[in-house]
C-alpha cells in the first residue's frame, strides 16, 4: 500500500492576543501550512524536485524544518545535547540533497515530533528569556519565535511553487 501524506488541520492565529500568544499562534499556523502543502501526496511526489534548477522538494523542506526546529528550540535555546537530524560534513545541504521517498513517512513524523518538542522546550518561558549563542551572542526567545515565523513563511512560499508544479494544486 502506498503511503499518502495525511490531511492536517490548521487553526487561525489569534486576531487579538498578547505578544506571546500571537507569535506562537502565527508559528503554529505556519507549521500547519507546510504540512497542508504536503497533504494528499505520495512519498514519491513528496521527494520530487520539479524545478530543474533547484534541489528543493517538499520532503527536503520537511527535513530542513525539522532540523531548524531541533536546532533553535531544543539544541540552542533549551541547551539539550542532541545531534543533528540530517546534517553531514560531506553533504552541507543533506536535508535537501539526500531525500528518499522510503523515509518520507518517518520524516513527516519527525517534523511533527520536533514541533511538539520545541513547544515543550519553551513552555512557560518569557519572551525575554535568553541563551548564549557562540556565533551571535545573547539571543531572546522573542527573536527565536520571530525568526522561526520568517523561516516557515519563506519556505511555505517555496512549498506553494513546488506543489503547483507537482500536481497543479494551489492554495492551502
Amino acid at each position: 500500500m502506498t503511503w499518502i501524506v495525511p490531511p492536517f488541520d490548521r487553526v487561525d492565529e489569534p486576531f487579538v492576543a498578547d505578544e506571546r500568544a500571537m507569535l506562537e499562534g502565527f508559528l503554529d499556523f505556519n507549521r500547519a501550512t507546510l504540512l497542508r502543502k504536503c497533504a494528499g501526496l505520495t512519498a514519491d511526489q513528496l521527494a520530487m524536485r520539479p524545478l530543474a534548477v533547484s534541489s528543493l522538494s517538499l520532503l527536503g523542506l520537511v527535513r530542513h524544518l525539522a532540523e531548524v526546529e531541533r536546532t533553535w528550540f531544543r539544541r540552542r535555546f533549551a541547551g539539550q545535547a542532541l545531534g543533528p537530524l540530517h546534517a553531514r560534513d560531506d553533504v552541507p545541504e543533506a536535508a535537501f540533497e539526500l531525500v528518499d521517498p522510503a523515509t518520507a513517512q518517518d520524516d513527516v513524523a519527525t517534523l511533527l515530533a520536533e514541533q511538539q518538542a520545541g513547544r515543550e522546550a519553551i513552555a512557560g518561558l518569557g519572551l525575554e528569556a535568553t541563551f548564549a549563542s557562540p556565533r551571535w551572542g545573547t539571543m531572546s526567545l522573542r527573536w527565536v519565535l520571530n525568526h522561526m515565523n520568517s523561516e516557515y513563511a519563506r519556505h511555505n512560499g517555496h512549498a506553494d511553487l513546488l506543489r503547483e508544479h507537482i500536481d497543479g494544486a494551489t492554495g492551502v
